[in-house]
């Protein structure tokens, strides 16, 4: 099995979910999708990008690629770029409740399996301090929405959850074990 991503955050949730694999990261331009596309269908669309590239180089490998947005007020709020772009961010989503969407393609020999799933998270109101403190201490930059919900920002910021920590945290893994073992992939 191959994980068709460089997250380590998604490393991290299928090696605790007990699976063995290989990491490949494709040259993907995750802004490069039709503006037609409804947003749900954004992560799943560049997943399935991800994993045809990575097919290319492991035509005989089960191929595990994901794709992680989040959404305030209907618009997608990406990966900052910089510091300043990061407390936008950050400052934006807090004391508001955002979707998480993460797409996510298994792709065995010509068959794919395609899903997506949703999380809303409600941050409460941050102070700029606690934001700044997380953008020097940490790294918003690689984090949709400029966050990990397994960093400071979010153990100290986020209120609830409707849905699933590991679909925020990057990669559903309840739906991937799932959709793995339909094509034979158990954990060892």
């Amino acid at each position: 099995m191959i994980l068709v991503s460089q997250s380590p955050r998604r490393k991290e949730i299928l090696e605790m979910a007990g699976y063995t694999f290989s990491i490949y990261h494709p040259n993907i331009d995750e802004e490069n999708y039709n503006n037609q596309l409804e947003i749900r269908q954004i992560p799943v669309y560049l997943a399935v990008q991800k994993a045809k590239a990575a097919q290319l180089v492991f035509p005989d490998e089960v191929l595990v690629a994901a794709d992680t947005i989040v959404v305030l007020n209907n618009e997608i709020i990406g990966k900052p770029s910089n510091a300043s772009e990061a407390f936008d961010m950050l400052s934006r989503l807090s004391g508001n409740t955002h979707t998480v969407i993460t797409g996510v393609c298994i792709l065995k020999d010509h068959n794919s399996i395609e899903f997506n799933d949703f999380s809303k998270v409600t941050f409460k109101q941050l102070t700029e301090k606690e934001i700044n403190y997380y953008i020097q201490k940490h790294s918003p930059y690689d984090k949709a929405g400029s966050y990990g919900c397994q960093d400071f920002i979010g153990l100290i910021g986020i209120e609830s959850i409707e849905g699933s920590f590991y679909n925020v945290m990057g990669l559903p893994v309840h739906k991937v074990y799932s959709a793995l073992a339909r094509v034979g992939v158990m954990v060892r």
